[in-house]
């Protein structure tokens, strides 16, 4: 009997042991469960129809959170705390107590994402997923709970820290049209309100200031023939009527229109794209998937991404704001054609510096700087809008091909987006130099 007692206590050991799976720390860290993250809030981010710097405030809240819940189990990296500005405590992990620093670094990321979203239901499904999927990593129940409770606690500091960046104090304030000769007015289809008319107020991470990095004047309002005012419009205007095959290819490809407006007779309805910010941290994801990158440096990336991006729109919005320039397509049509189409809709705030064009820019030095200057790779993140995808060898390429689509598309002068990338790589050169993540 004793004998019998014994094997069956023994069972249950051997049960209770292959449940816990002593190689659950390589396992979990896998960094595809981050980028099924950030895909997910990034289908959330279209759902909700948020502008491109609203955007970019959410995937680089989300991006600090990731990084902080996964870095205590690398002493390679080092924290942001006191290097972003505002940004002082972040809970730290219990010594001597075992965590799943993946785990709850994949948890900061969601929450985060979904306490700055409207979407919850659309997550429903792939939460359970994302848990089955931990669930048979067999992570020990109590390192499990301990680290979903860390994940939550790092979370909720982000959260307090994104508090304070006046976001809330800048909703509901309007741009008020001035009508003045060569500044900006509502565009067709829909003529919709001037976005985030106060951006500039919104706290930045790295930057010093909104105006840190000005963007020189653009050149004067001068239609006289000759003029270098007049020869940008004649430009932008040239350039759509006698576009190729491949620069129509370009200028849709990185279209990144958030909201569509599609007019059919007396019906509009509106199409749904990622934000030039979400296209960028889905190059991220793929590179870091292509180059084998482990979980704490994929998480590095998308921070350090997503926070140069979003101090890239501050820089840019603040110039916009500005200078308040004035369409191509309101110039053109009232000047030039008034039959004239841009290939892309005309995105609903001013014209100077190109949005593209800087943030591309932004992304392009930090990625160049974390994995390498000629890195060739594949951007597939069209693939969901029936766009093949696009090949790029190096950061600075894809770029340069996104700032140039905007002349493409017939919705920017050159001026726009050569000062606006000049600027991008102002606004990343001085991250990389103030942000540290390594030791």
């Amino acid at each position: 009997m004793k004998k019998v007692i014994l094997f069956v206590l023994a069972s249950i050991l051997v049960s209770a042991c292959q449940k816990s799976n002593p190689n659950f720390q390589k396992d979990a860290a896998n960094p595809e469960f981050l980028i099924r993250s950030e895909l997910m809030l990034t289908e959330s981010i279209i759902h909700d129809i948020f502008a491109p710097p609203v955007s970019a405030r959410i995937y680089m809240y989300a991006g600090i959170a990731g990084y902080e819940a996964a870095i205590p189990g690398d002493k390679k990296f080092k924290s942001l705390v006191g290097q972003l500005n505002g940004f002082e405590k972040i809970p730290q992990p219990e010594k001597d107590l075992v965590y799943c620093f993946p785990l709850a670094s994949t948890r900061a990321y969601l929450a985060v994402g979904k306490k700055l979203t409207f979407a919850q239901e659309m997550y429903k499904e792939f939460d359970k997923k994302l848990e089955e999927d931990y669930q048979k990593i067999g992570i020990p129940s109590d390192v499990y709970q301990r680290s979903i409770a860390y994940g939550d606690s790092v979370a909720a500091a982000v959260m307090r820290y994104a508090a304070k960046d006046n976001y809330k104090q800048t909703r509901g304030l309007r741009f008020t049209v001035t009508n003045l000769p060569g500044t900006w007015t509502p565009t067709p289809p829909a003529y919709m309100d001037a976005v985030e008319p106060y951006w500039t107020k919104i706290r930045p991470i790295a930057l010093d200031s909104s105006s840190q990095f000005r963007a020189p004047t653009p050149s004067k309002f001068d239609l006289t023939k000759g003029s270098p005012y007049y020869k940008e419009v004649m430009e932008s205007y040239e350039t759509v009527k006698n576009l190729t095959e491949e620069q129509r290819n370009i200028a849709n490809f990185w279209d990144c229109n958030p909201f569509k407006m599609n007019i059919t007779g007396h019906a509009m309805f509106a199409t749904k794209k990622m934000s030039p910010g979400g296209h960028w941290l889905g190059i991220v994801g793929q590179v870091s998937r292509q180059l084998h990158k482990s979980y704490a440096e994929t998480a590095e990336a998308l921070a350090m991404t997503s926070i140069g991006i979003f101090d890239g729109f501050i820089a840019c919005w603040d110039e916009k704001y500005r200078s308040i320039r004035i369409r191509p397509e309101t110039i053109i049509n009232a000047s030039i054609d008034k039959s004239w189409v841009p290939v892309l809709q005309t995105p609903p705030f001013p014209e100077y510096t190109s949005g593209h064009s800087t943030i591309s820019r932004v992304a392009a030095e930090v990625l160049t700087s974390l994995y390498g200057a000629n890195i060739a790779f594949e951007d597939s993140t069209e693939i969901p809008y029936g766009l093949p995808p696009r090949k790029f060898k190096s950061f600075i390429q894809a770029s340069d091909e996104a700032s140039v689509s905007r002349l493409y598309g017939g919705i920017h002068f050159m001026p726009a987006l050569n000062e606006g990338a000049k600027q991008g790589s102002r606004v990343g050169r001085h991250l990389l130099t103030r942000v540290k993540t390594r030791r």
